[in-house]
């Protein structure tokens, strides 16, 4: 058995930052889409997702894979969403056992009402805590670290 490759002081430094930052950024959005919307972070990206789609409607089973959720979870989420009236499930008219999210009226509108807040809030925590070319260098590596993940 090969010993494992410890990370040096930089790459435990990068790693670290990395999953605190993360989690940080992700708990402050929550709190704000909780306190503003009473939405979960997660039911806005459904509710953003959604809205990007052609005809506001994506597979349950897309959203799934796009939100790296688990089919459960996502559901749930989704379920509430229709309690509140800002989605509903539709029948996939191409596959007899799909189902389909789509984004109502409503959502459209309290997506529209609330997206300002968030972007503000993402603004203040990460975008404009970084240089350009941080920001850059940010997307860089982490869609080159999707892009591996997703093979």
């Amino acid at each position: 058995m090969t010993p494992p490759q410890w990370l040096d002081d930089e790459e435990q430094r990068a790693w670290r930052a990395f999953l605190t930052a993360a989690g940080l950024v992700n708990r402050s959005l929550d709190q704000q889409l909780r306190a503003d919307a009473g939405l979960s972070h997660l039911q806005y990206e459904v509710l953003v997702r959604l809205s990007e789609a052609p005809g506001g409607m994506v597979r349950m089973t897309e959203l799934a894979a796009d939100l790296t959720h688990s089919k459960s979870g996502l559901s749930y989420q989704i379920g509430q969403l229709v309690d509140a009236g800002l989605v509903r499930r539709e029948p996939c008219p191409t596959d007899v056992r799909g189902i389909n999210a789509v984004l109502t009226d409503a959502g459209r509108e309290r997506l529209a009402a609330i997206a300002p807040g968030h972007v503000a809030k993402a603004r203040e925590i990460l975008i404009d805590v970084l240089t350009p070319a941080q920001l850059t260098a940010l997307a860089d590596g982490l869609e080159e670290v999707t892009r591996r993940l997703q093979q």
